[in-house]
């Protein structure tokens, strides 16, 4: 039974991402362009995300392979599954006003680039997270399941989701409740792809950035494993030469 489950747990998740890369490559294209718009500019990349949201963008935040300006915009209690109880990390989703709060204090600034990753998207902190980012002027990338908005109702105010407020979208064709695999003797759905395929979706997105940087004749600001030979120096050099857009230094 066992071995059954983890071959349809992988057959599920190799399925979502082929439905990415086939239905999400333009946008993908667009989101990638994007981010080299704004490097090619002086701007800076910030990346959120709430709970288990917070993974994805975490992975692409002071990541060897990927862009040295990338910045995690961090939320006390949200980003992460660490705070106690964990049930508090859900509940300050749900908290208006909290956004603003965060965007007042943070680096970010008109002409720099934001994406946001929210499965559901119908939280007030990731809705008003893009409302408010955007009326700064920054760019706003949001990665979420667009299913959420026609098969659940908004908790935001507004009624609207994280998709209404973004300047591109990338849909993860996660179904809602987020699990892929159900029996007939367990009473609840189970086994997450969520992580995985945004994980991917987003990396797909920082390799086109790259690529889109190379072609304009722009050396990407990439990181190297430290763990490799000559990487920690390399990286020292990029870090220098970007310090004033890398905010995870200091």
């Amino acid at each position: 039974m066992s071995d059954r489950l983890a071959d349809q747990f992988f057959d599920a998740a190799i399925g979502l991402l082929q439905r990415v890369r086939d239905e999400e490559g333009a946008a993908i294209e667009a989101a990638g362009a994007l981010l080299a718009d704004t490097v090619a500019a002086g701007g800076r990349l910030f990346a959120f995300g709430a709970g288990h949201s917070s993974l994805a963008a975490q992975d692409v935040v002071y990541r060897a392979g990927g862009l040295a300006l990338m910045n995690l915009l961090a939320v006390p209690g949200v980003v992460g599954v660490d705070v106690m109880p964990a049930t508090l990390g859900s509940a300050l989703e749900r908290v208006d006003g909290l956004a603003a709060a965060v965007l007042d204090s943070s680096p970010l600034r008109a002409g720099d680039a934001l994406v946001i990753v929210s499965l559901s998207g119908r939280n007030a902190l990731p809705v008003e997270m893009a409302m408010n980012a955007r009326a700064l002027g920054v760019r706003v990338i949001g990665v979420t399941s667009v299913a959420y908005a026609t098969e659940t109702k908004s908790r935001h105010s507004s009624g609207t989701f994280l998709k209404d407020h973004c300047d591109l979208v990338l849909d993860s064709k996660i179904a809602v409740g987020d699990a892929e695999l159900t029996l007939d003797s367990v009473p609840a759905p189970f086994a997450p792809a969520s992580t995985v395929v945004t994980a991917a979706l987003l990396q797909a997105v920082v390799a086109t950035a790259a690529g889109a940087l190379a072609d304009r004749g722009i050396e990407p600001p990439l990181l190297r494993s430290g763990n490799v030979d000559g990487g920690h120096e390399w990286n020292g050099r990029i870090l220098e030469q970007y310090r004033d857009r890398i905010f995870y230094r200091s």
